[in-house]
């Protein structure tokens, strides 16, 4: 767990350290029973008693995008062996929203106005909250945070201009109320009024249509985990949005799977103790780092000059620049010659049977009894996701908001450990479905849908980056395989992920065609072995998979959809059939369709496997 602090030492609450990358990271808001709080910036962490996670090649994708001052890879502080509230061990979070809102008398007001006051619970962090001290009402109750900011697509964020909204620039000296009328909690019902001039507004002025808004906040170009405010922001204008709103933050991250390069066991062992042995000049040095206390047992046996010829080695492939989009590629060679994979403590993998009814299209099924995922946090937007660019596109560098004021020496990471199954298809057999007609105009028009899209969104060259049927083929197998497997191996649906490996032969690296479904949790969640175990019986859950994409509870609605027909990026699918959770699909459940798997009430001409269904 990783404590949450604020700047005066408070604890305030917890959260796992893998929820720091992926829900609460740097810059987003937590919403903590009484209160809510912003995640700091990186300036602000204290990271001595924070683990470095050693893994190269994601710290060299990070340096390509952060600038190559990046050295290191941290996991969240965290004291697991201090229960003490008083623990100075966390990550600095500050109160936001700054204004609240009194309960009682209605009061709306910030906290710096000396009107509320902080009060705490000895071994109860989840019991902090703020009071009303001067509350005219008898009782006091826990103050809430206003739940309604602005911020901008260029990621900045700030309070919402109450008094601006209210009095729209006439001087007063405001006394603020926030009234609800009813129990909704709609915009609509909630009233801002002034005690002193008896101005009052409803929030639905700020939350209209844009032809119809009546009050357009400007955006303050303030960065409040940084500390600082811009002098302009390009955005000029702000938009209202709610303290629960999805769209306030997301998050910029690079994922891969840990692998062994070294084939030896002097080279695993250096690799293992990385973190000792990376910063070794010379031989002499390494026979000093031999004969410490943690090395010298596990280098028993080895001379100083053997050690140092497998550091030159492991220092020759950390120089290698590696491009984000490349992340995949070692994953796929590994993955695809299981026969020379190393074995280490954090992966293990070995081949199973193929199916025999699925011998003409499937290569090889590996069993990847254990693994190792990686992620790193590297910015991070609000209002809009940058997901719908490509991994390898240039992301607009404007709309990506920092981690820290100044470039980082070192960004947050996570490290998890699970288990999956790899299944690689036969190129002869993914050639010949592509270079039918049918399969040919089905690609045109996803193509067609994917230029409509991007144009839609304003993307620069709408054309680039296009995956191709061959990824609608293996991200439609992945997710229909995926739903079979929850519900057989006792994962939950969104404790299994996705890993695509599709890419055409024309491009460096050769011809990509494989799948991987793994688990990846910071608990034994994630290695109970349940999913290996049914890689063993795999055809019988293919068959199970194919058979549930005949037919969906919306067909036809669903099986005669069109990517063109609403400007989305999916074809036959829907959350009855294909959707996965947010945190098991890679693209955001787009680039999907089962008429390419198996024929549907709509189309027959798609299916590649056509002949195994019939």
């Amino acid at each position: 767990m990783s404590n949450f602090t604020k700047p005066n030492k408070h604890q305030v609450g917890d959260i796992r350290p893998s929820q720091l990358l992926l829900t609460y990271g740097v810059g987003a808001l937590v919403d903590l029973p009484h209160i809510s709080t912003l995640i700091m910036g990186l300036d602000s962490w204290n990271v001595n008693k924070s683990s470095e996670i050693i893994e190269e090649r994601l710290l060299s994708a990070v340096q390509t995008v952060l600038g190559q001052q990046v050295k290191h890879l941290y996991a969240p502080p965290a004291d697991d062996s201090s229960d003490s509230p008083t623990s100075l061990i966390g990550v600095p979070v500050v109160a936001f929203p700054r204004w609240m809102v009194c309960p009682a008398c209605r009061m709306l007001a910030p906290v710096d106005s000396g009107l509320f006051k902080l009060r705490t619970t000895a071994y109860r962090p989840d019991r902090t909250h703020y009071i009303h001290h001067n509350c005219p009402k008898p009782f006091r109750i826990p103050a809430l945070p206003s739940r309604f900011m602005i911020a901008c697509e260029h990621g900045h964020l700030d309070d919402f201009p109450w008094e601006h909204f209210v009095h729209r620039g006439k001087p007063c000296k405001s006394h603020l109320q926030m009234l609800e009328q009813g129990v909704s909690g709609e915009p609509s019902a909630v009233l801002i009024r002034c005690t002193v001039c008896n101005d009052q507004h409803s929030m639905s002025e700020a939350f209209s249509s844009e032809e119809d808004q009546n009050y357009r906040p400007l955006c303050t170009a303030r960065s409040p985990h940084l500390r600082k405010t811009a002098s302009t922001c390009p955005a000029v204008q702000a938009r209202t949005t709610l303290l629960s709103a999805s769209n306030t933050w997301f998050p910029l991250t690079y994922t891969l799977l840990s692998l062994p390069e070294a084939v030896d066991i002097l080279g695993q062992l250096v690799e293992t103790h990385w973190e000792f042995l990376r910063e070794a000049a010379s031989v002499e040095e390494v026979a000093v780092y031999c004969k410490l206390a943690k090395l010298k047992q596990i280098f028993n046996g080895y001379s100083a000059a053997e050690v140092w010829q497998k550091i030159e080695e492991k220092q020759s492939h950390v120089m290698q620049q590696v491009k984000p989009g490349d992340l995949k590629l070692p994953e796929w060679t590994v993955l695809s010659h299981p026969q020379n994979a190393p074995r280490t403590d954090d992966f293990h993998i070995a081949q199973a049977s193929i199916p025999p009814e699925y011998n003409a299209s499937i290569e090889q099924v590996v069993l990847v009894e254990r693994l190792r995922e990686v992620q790193a946090l590297t910015g991070f937007t609000r209002i809009e996701s940058l997901r719908d660019y490509a991994e390898e596109e240039k992301l607009p560098e404007d709309h990506i908001m920092p981690l820290a004021n100044k470039g980082p020496y070192w960004v947050p990471a996570a490290e998890v450990r699970g288990e999956g199954i790899f299944i690689q298809f036969r190129e002869q057999a993914i050639q010949s479905w592509l270079q039918q007609r049918a399969v040919q105009q089905h690609d045109q028009r996803f193509f067609e849908a994917h230029r409509s899209w991007r144009q839609s969104r304003h993307l620069e060259n709408p054309e680039a980056n296009y995956p191709e049927l061959r990824y609608v083929l293996l991200h439609t197998f992945a997710h229909a395989l995926m739903r079979q497997l929850s519900l057989e191996c006792g994962y939950a649906a969104a404790s299994i992920r996705e890993r695509i490996y599709a890419q055409s032969p024309s491009k460096e690296g050769g011809p990509m065609a494989g799948i991987l479904l793994y688990t990846a949790a910071s608990d034994s969640e994630g290695t109970l072995g349940g999913l290996v175990s049914l890689g063993h019986e795999l055809g019988y859950h293919i068959a199970g998979a194919l058979e549930a994409m005949e037919y969906c509870a919306s067909d036809p609605l669903c099986a005669e959809h069109i990517s063109l027909q609403d400007n989305t990026l999916h074809g036959a699918s829907c959350h009855a059939c294909l959707f996965a959770p947010e945190t098991s699909c890679e693209r955001g459940n787009r680039y999907l369709d089962r008429s390419v798997l198996i024929g549907t009430v709509e189309r027959e001409n798609l299916a590649f496997f056509r002949e195994i269904i019939g």
